[in-house]
């Protein structure tokens, strides 16, 4: 087994800064970001010096502030709790109350950080994140840029700006927020976050695909028959649903977490290992994705939505009675499509893509299924099926790459059998656990935004959605499918595959 931790103390600690988060006490910063913080203190990877600022409505004392983080990383740490290092990264912690719609606040914010960056030398390097709902993202951005806060001046510091998804509701939206965000800030500024991009097997993906001969020239259409992508969640709406009911599973997962996996599979070789390059890549084949009529939107897709059963032996309501749902809804709890990409590369390839919620089992995984070789050679033997061949990067919950294949059986007859071969990350590497977002803050604090998504990117994705999302409005609640929550999703997503002659990984 390989220790990362010796590796990880070569590589140099973040730049100084000043760390403000609007949304300071939300349950975004307590569950993952101070996590997230405090592995990266303990990895001696975080700046130092090194201030945080929280930011948001509640009336509350630095000192409480920094006793709130203090119960939290008590609840929430990945890893065990070493009092040095928690010390050390909560001894500059402050904190404003304040709406984050009132330009007043960003005066105050201003003189605070004027306040911090005097006594410290952090370089005048300031990151500032939006742990906010959505609505918030460009009146904060357009506020900082007013204020001057986010103002690069030369000399004086770096200004970046993390946003959470969802980057947008539709293609008009996402267009409206980097319009705002672009309009006071250059793009290198912002960093639009997917912490799925910080799994370890997901950054896997360009190394396993353009650092292995292995597997790089049988990648395309001539030895690819299809892929599966997968999102697969056990948990229910829970306390979500007055937001949920608004978007749905095509709107929250399919633009921001399947596209991203998509893009990865899918990219060419970009010319370096270097934030642009990569993005351009991911951006194009985002692009290549068959923009479809509404008729062929509504048939190759499937919306569901879960009604009562047992999940994890657990009881499970239907979506329409959770808390702050509408009783008449239609929105989907479950969502597969079928694409196309329009390339050289993958003509001709379909992708299958799946995702929702009260759902038996939670598995994110793609699956690369290889076209079948030629049987003729057995056809005096008895062999009556041959497995198939898939690769599958598996991402949650266990991290693992597992390639089938077929073998002979021991005996004097020629009989064959599916066979796996699995590489599993915790059996070779000793990686300490984590959130996911460790590396992307980290990467963030350097500069580096191969992880992050491109305003040409986000677009692409939502252009691709936009025919399914109208069709389906369009459809009310005619179309939509019901399953039962434990269930592997509406049978009408294995029609989707079956009529091309094609079946899902079983989730059972």
């Amino acid at each position: 087994m390989q220790d990362i931790t010796r590796q990880r103390a070569t590589i140099r600690p973040a730049d100084p800064c000043c760390f403000v988060v609007f949304g300071g006490t939300s349950d975004l910063m307590h569950r993952l970001l101070i996590p997230a913080l405090y592995n990266l203190a303990l990895a001696n990877l975080l700046p130092q010096p090194f201030c945080l600022i929280g930011v948001a409505q509640s009336e509350l004392s630095d000192e409480a502030f920094r006793d709130t983080l203090r119960d939290s990383l008590k609840e929430f740490a990945t890893s065990a709790i070493d009092e040095e290092v928690v010390d050390r990264l909560l001894a500059d912690v402050a904190y404003l109350s304040g709406n984050a719609r009132d330009d007043a606040l960003y005066e105050r914010l201003g003189k605070k950080l004027e306040e911090i960056e005097a006594a410290r030398p952090t370089q005048g390097n300031r990151l500032f994140y939006l742990a906010m709902p959505p609505t918030f993202f460009s009146p904060i951005g357009l506020a900082l840029g007013r204020s001057g806060l986010s103002r690069e001046e030369e000399g004086k510091g770096w200004r970046r700006l993390i946003v959470e998804k969802p980057f947008g509701t539709d293609l008009d939206s996402a267009r409206a927020l980097n319009s705002d965000l672009l309009s006071v800030l250059n793009e290198e500024q912002i960093f639009r976050i997917d912490h799925y991009l910080g799994k370890e097997t997901v950054q896997n993906i360009m190394v396993l695909r353009f650092a292995n001969g292995l597997f790089e020239p049988i990648w395309n259409r001539h030895h690819i028959d299809h892929v599966q992508i997968t999102v697969a969640e056990t948990v229910g709406v829970e306390q979500r649903g007055r937001s949920y009911d608004k978007v749905g599973a095509l709107r929250d997962m399919v633009p921001n977490h399947l596209f991203q996996l998509l893009s990865l599979i899918t990219m060419e070789p970009p010319a370096r290992f270097e934030a642009n390059a990569v993005r351009s890549e991911k951006a194009q084949v985002l692009d290549a994705i068959r923009v479809v009529s509404p008729e062929q939107a509504l048939r190759d897709s499937v919306r569901g939505q879960y009604r009562a059963g047992i999940v994890d032996n657990t009881p499970r309501a239907n979506y329409r009675d959770e808390p702050d749902v509408a009783s008449d809804s239609v929105t989907e709890t479950y969502a597969a499509l079928k694409l196309d990409i329009d390339n050289w590369r993958w003509a001709g390839v379909p992708f299958y893509l799946r995702t929702g919620k009260s759902l038996h089992r939670r598995r994110t995984e793609v699956a690369i299924k290889f076209r079948q070789a030629p049987t003729s050679m057995f056809r005096d033997t008895p062999i009556d099926d041959m497995a198939e061949n898939f690769l599958v990067l598996s991402i949650q919950p266990d991290e693992a790459i597992t390639l089938s294949f077929n073998a002979k059986v021991p005996g004097p007859n020629v009989m064959l059998d599916g066979v796996d071969m699995t590489f599993n990350y915790k059996d070779r590497f000793k990686v300490a656990p984590s959130t996911g977002y460790e590396t992307l803050i980290y990467d963030c604090m350097i500069g580096d935004a191969i992880l992050y998504q491109r305003a040409d990117g986000v677009e692409a994705g939502w252009r691709a959605v936009q025919p399914f999302s109208e069709a389906w409005a369009a459809a009310g609640g005619k179309g939509l499918a019901y399953y039962a929550a434990g269930s592997e999703g509406p049978g009408e997503a294995f029609n989707l595959m079956a009529r091309d002659g094609r079946q899902w990984r079983s989730l059972l």
